[in-house]
């Protein structure tokens, strides 16, 4: 039976992910900060473990205690939406730790053992913001960004050893707990800049129009991550949901 370790799995992507995994009949460690928090479906197929893709002695213990893995999926993540000159360095600071040195933390903790066997996937979940300039995005974008060449890099790393290296990225998901927590933080106000607060209503008033549209799904997101877990032919890069799919398809 084949095994996949999927981090940030308390929440949207990751436990919709999760969720699909077991239902294609695969082994699933879904991973989270706090496993209590966990609403996953019981089964005998599915192990909870807590994870912090920040912390080495965590990322150590998860490992250790999954034993071998078939795939790992990298999804645990950290949204962000301001402009740059209201991002804190804290800030910034913090999403490239979770965004893309968890996820390359997690890569070094499972490829040792993936080249020993000379098998496995590595899924990393970036994000179609990275296809086109948007504003206020632009800390997320870079780290989302990043993510992504870090990934087309090591793939051409890992080919010689049977191991491949796929990018998924998901497109504008109004349901995520990061759109939830960003809308309301807005309505708040003061999230912003003083002097951005009218730019930020106005590209905040584009996006919810925007999301009146075919927007990307956790569903969406979850068939697109298993593809790219077993699918060989699959593209190096793959979007999921159908903004994703047309921004991808401007962007060529």
């Amino acid at each position: 039976m084949n095994t996949v370790l999927i981090t940030g799995c308390s929440t949207g992507f990751g436990r919709e992910t999760a969720r699909y995994f077991l239902d294609q009949g695969w082994s699933v460690i879904a991973t989270m900060r706090d496993p209590a928090a966990s609403v996953l479906p019981v089964s005998d197929r599915l192990r909870v473990l807590p994870l912090d893709v920040t912390d080495a002695a965590s990322i150590a213990a998860a490992v250790a205690q999954a034993g071998p893995i078939d795939v790992l999926v990298n999804n645990a993540g950290i949204g962000w939406l301001n402009a740059v000159e209201g991002t804190s360095m804290q800030t910034v600071r913090d999403i490239f730790e979770t965004n893309l040195f968890g996820t390359v933390a997690m890569m070094q903790a499972v490829l040792p053992d993936m080249r020993e066997r000379r098998s496995g996937v590595i899924v990393n979940v970036s994000s179609s913001s990275t296809l086109k300039p948007l504003p206020l995005l632009s800390v997320y974008r870079a780290s989302k960004a990043a993510m992504t060449a870090l990934t087309e890099s090591a793939a051409l790393e890992l080919a010689d050893f049977g191991i491949r290296a796929r990018v998924v990225l998901p497109g504008m998901a109004p349901s995520t707990d990061f759109a939830v927590s960003a809308r309301a933080r807005i309505a708040e106000g003061g999230w912003f800049p003083l002097a951005y607060e009218g730019f930020a209503s106005q590209t905040m008033a584009m996006m919810e129009t925007a999301a009146s549209g075919d927007l990307t799904t956790a569903q969406d997101v979850a068939e697109a991550v298993f593809r790219a877990a077993t699918d060989p032919g699959c593209p190096m890069v793959l979007p999921a949901g159908a903004d994703a799919i047309a921004w991808s398809k401007a962007a060529a």
